[in-house]
């Protein structure tokens, strides 16, 4: 018998709020760490679903985070009833925590955990924590918290001990993430999806995940689908994928780079070197090979 899934929570989401979800027949869950390629993969799913660039909402409306705690459950629930399309549900949920239902593919997208990181610091400036605190019932904080610069952000966040349940998007929760769908991925319904293989060749990884998805896309539409995946296009219609400003103070803001090596410029020879060393303790060596992809600088 499965045992139970295990519970994630932050101030913002509960994955609790997967229990019981009534899954459908090609339902798609996107399983992702912050910043690591969510949208861009949102927005891959929305082109293969509909087959045009023209979506009929914003993303954030089409594939709704379900674990989010800004929006009520049951709400969030009514809506992915009433969709009559093929349903694709972002999550921020290791596969561990989310219930795996034959009926369901999961695909999990991994990115370098240092450009992850980097993203995640930059994003930080782009979210109305007010906003935020309201939406969620979070306590206003007793004073202003100055942040660090990024060089020494990153750091601590090399060396941060905590276990993925108290902070998912620290390294240990990363590798995790990573680690657990890495285990998973000769199952028929998990697929793995690498941010550089998105970035070296996004039309044949769309083409990729087409099959994997059981999705025929006349040869045709390829060209324009593939171009309106792009980072540019996307960047380019913040507005319409992201929706306007909310919780995020600026929805192009949003797409800020996409590009890797940016974690890898903030550090260090040696620095990078302590990174390596904390990764090999959280990581099998195979994972950390596929997920990694430069060589280092010795």
């Amino acid at each position: 018998m499965p045992s139970a899934p295990v519970r994630y929570r932050s101030p913002e989401e509960d994955s609790a709020r997967w229990s019981g979800f009534p899954f459908r027949d090609g339902d798609i869950v996107i399983s992702t760490r912050s910043k690591s390629g969510t949208t861009w993969m949102q927005m891959i799913c929305a082109l293969l679903v509909f087959q045009t660039p023209q979506l009929p909402e914003p993303l954030g409306v089409l594939s709704p985070w379900l674990d989010r705690l800004t929006v009520p459950r049951e709400e969030l629930l009514a809506r992915l009833a009433a969709q009559p399309h093929r349903r694709f549900i972002k999550s921020h949920t290791p596969l561990d925590g989310l219930p795996i239902d034959p009926r369901a593919t999961y695909i999990v997208v991994a990115r370098h955990p240092l450009d992850m990181a980097v993203s995640l610091y930059h994003q930080g400036s782009n979210i109305d924590r007010g906003r935020l605190r309201k939406l969620t019932g979070q306590p206003e904080p007793s004073g202003p918290r100055p942040r660090p610069p990024l060089h020494d952000w990153l750091i601590s966040w090399i060396q941060e001990d905590a276990t993925p349940q108290q902070q998912m998007d620290s390294l240990p929760g990363v590798m995790w993430h990573l680690t657990d769908a890495w285990g998973r991925r000769g199952q028929p319904n998990i697929v793995l999806a690498h941010y550089d293989d998105l970035s070296a060749d996004l039309a044949g990884e769309m083409r990729r995940l087409a099959d994997r998805l059981a999705i025929t896309v006349p040869a045709g539409a390829w060209p324009e689908l593939a171009r309106a995946a792009s980072f540019e296009e996307m960047r380019a219609g913040a507005e319409r994928i992201i929706g306007p400003p909310g919780v995020l103070k600026s929805s192009a803001a949003f797409f800020r780079r996409g590009t890797s090596g940016a974690g890898r410029e903030a550090l260090s020879a040696p620095e990078q070197a302590a990174y390596r060393k904390r990764a090999a303790q959280l990581a099998p060596p195979d994972l950390l090979r596929w997920l990694h992809r430069e060589v280092w600088q010795s």
